[in-house]
């Protein structure tokens, strides 16, 4: 009896050592054959909840059935299997850390369990211990871009995955197709240059160049953020961002439209006053652009207090 006693403990611990290894080796069959291992609720609790495992788990949280309409839901799935893929195929992967994915439609029980009304949601689940706020990615600020998504499992897990994307050959394409259009043009008008001289070509490039820039084009070639938010509850889509530290790809397209108009209404404006056409035209010309900056400019202060809660100031409408 003495004996079954000083035996117990060794017995626990060589069950335990039993299921690590189990759960590891399920893992990595899995992985060797996808690097996002798709998980449904049974598998979520026997591998991710259930302890004992010596592993992390990165989980993406989705809705990619046609039937949810989640656009954004293939936009993350994507740089979530590049980023999985890189990590997959690289020299330094180990069995560390693993990729995984839960669809609402196999394991909307694992949605319940954690609370979750949106996707897509990443979690990290560390090998020991609950998961801490930390652990939940901040997709709204950061965005979805795996070499973002990359940094944050380095800051969580330690483990430094290098992002090789498959190789895209639209841009070069598009852009050698671009300079033969203009090498062409400028070939066929090799004997009259002047448009290269022409003030207003210029002046109306520089405006595009200034529009884009403006509009936050260059924030999200760095973020990759999401075109849209879909509340998968209510089917209610966002195209503006709550959050000042944050915004939306069509957030940018509207303050560029915008932006774009109040510059029309100010060159009818100015057009307007030193123009010498008739006198009915330019009162025309005079009402359209002070319409266009009021009504723009007002709807541009709108967007600016929705996501600077606080700000005092408004025109024509809060």
């Amino acid at each position: 009896s003495r004996q079954c006693l000083l035996d117990f403990p060794s017995s626990v611990l060589c069950l335990a050592l039993a299921a690590i290894f189990l759960f590891l080796s399920c893992m990595m069959e899995w992985a060797s054959k996808r690097s996002v291992i798709r998980m449904n609720g049974d598998k979520f609790r026997r591998f991710v909840k259930a302890p004992p495992r010596n592993y992390s788990v990165v989980i993406m949280f989705t809705a990619l059935q046609p039937q949810r309409q989640c656009g954004v839901c293939r936009q993350a799935d994507e740089e979530f299997q590049v980023l999985a893929n890189s990590w997959r195929y690289s020299s330094a992967f180990t069995n560390k850390v693993f990729f995984a994915s839960v669809d609402f439609d196999e394991g909307s029980d694992v949605f319940q369990m954690l609370n979750m009304n949106s996707a897509p949601t990443f979690l990290h689940f560390p090998s020991k211990g609950k998961p801490r706020r930390s652990d939940t990615y901040e997709l709204q600020v950061r965005g979805f871009a795996a070499e973002q998504l990359a940094r944050w499992v380095a800051d969580r897990t330690d483990v430094q995955i290098r992002v090789i994307r498959p190789p895209n050959y639209a841009g070069p394409l598009l852009l050698g197709f671009l300079l033969a259009v203009i090498g062409g043009l400028a070939y066929l008008r090799r004997h009259n240059l002047e448009f290269l001289f022409n003030k207003n070509v210029w002046a109306f490039s520089a405006l595009c160049f200034v529009l884009i820039m403006t509009s936050g084009q260059m924030w999200n070639h760095i973020r990759g953020p999401p075109y849209a938010h879909k509340n998968p509850s209510t089917g209610q889509v966002s195209y503006i961002h709550g959050s000042s530290q944050a915004q939306f790809v069509a957030e940018t397209h509207i303050v560029l439209l915008f932006n774009a108009a109040v510059t029309m209404g100010i060159v009818l404006l100015c057009e307007a006053a030193t123009t010498d056409i008739d006198i009915g035209k330019r009162k025309i010309m005079c009402v359209a652009g002070m319409g266009l900056v009021m009504l723009f400019f007002s709807w541009l202060l709108s967007i600016f207090r929705a996501k600077y809660h606080g700000y005092p100031y408004s025109f024509l409408m809060s």
